[in-house]
């Protein structure tokens, strides 16, 4: 049984505050993607994962959809699984790429084994992976706050729009580009801004972290600048980055970026 495990930007990241605990106060919106990892259950003698693509190598049992098949297996009786995951969200670029693959193991399980799980129950399997996972259940347009794992649905439609989205090769730490920000809670509210027309979002809607992250990568925010000079209505490092979408009112290329980049188009 497959599924499609769809990718998500954030527009706007606000850093409002740092916790005693260590971890940030944020408010962003998610809104989902149509780049898609590929996700696949079939009967093992084992619990497996198996993965081909664009990943980071690792140990199995840290990956995210192992961790996730088995969180769910821990309360119900089902078989073990050869997880495939095949790749083509870029890694560790801001697009909860990961996320995404294991909260739809979770959603698999449930509908492969019949376990007839709520939403909301999903949704707490996948709060135990991390903060952004629940998103993915819905997958729905959200006001994100909290450490980013608090939702409000949000009404956000940008259908009718081309997105362009662009991956650099590079890698940005997200404890690296924490490490630069300074949080500010005098902040404009998001859901209002989110109102206005995307033109005008321009200057309004502000992804904190570019502040470091452009600092430390050129590279990246003469992205942003190209997406601008090609007619982006707004463009913006996504997460920590290290992609940079924009979004254009009619559809363009953008041959000068695909030598150094990855570009993917009508996301």
């Amino acid at each position: 049984m497959l599924a499609f495990a769809n990718a998500k930007i954030n527009i706007g990241l606000n850093i409002t505050a740092k916790r005693p605990d260590g971890y940030h106060q944020i408010e962003t919106v998610f809104y989902p993607l149509k780049i898609h990892d590929v996700v696949e259950l079939t009967d093992a003698a084992a619990l497996n994962c198996v993965v081909a693509g664009n990943f980071l190598a690792g140990q199995m049992e840290e990956n995210l959809c192992y961790k996730a098949f088995k969180l769910v297996q821990q309360d119900h009786e089902v078989p073990n699984q050869q997880i495939t995951l095949l790749k083509n969200t870029p890694v560790g670029a801001g697009l909860g790429g990961g996320s995404s693959d294991a909260t739809h193991v979770i959603k698999l399980m449930n509908r492969k084994f019949e376990l007839g799980l709520s939403i909301q129950k999903m949704e707490e399997y996948a709060a135990a992976l991390g903060a952004d996972c629940p998103f993915f259940i819905r997958n729905e347009p959200v006001y994100a706050t909290g450490i980013g794992d608090k939702f409000e649905p949000l009404t956000l439609d940008l259908s009718t729009y081309h997105l362009i989205l662009v991956t650099p090769p590079v890698h940005v730490s997200t404890a690296e580009a924490y490490s630069g920000v300074l949080p500010n809670a005098d902040t404009q509210s998001l859901p209002q801004l989110m109102e206005l027309p995307v033109q005008e979002w321009k200057g309004l809607v502000k992804n904190d972290f570019e502040a470091s992250v452009f600092l430390k990568y050129p590279s990246i925010k003469q992205i942003k600048d190209d997406l601008y000079e090609a007619g982006a209505l707004y463009a913006s490092l996504t997460g920590s980055g290290s992609s940079v979408y924009g979004i254009f009112a009619e559809d363009t290329r953008l041959s000068g970026l695909e030598s150094e980049n990855k570009v993917y188009y009508n996301v």
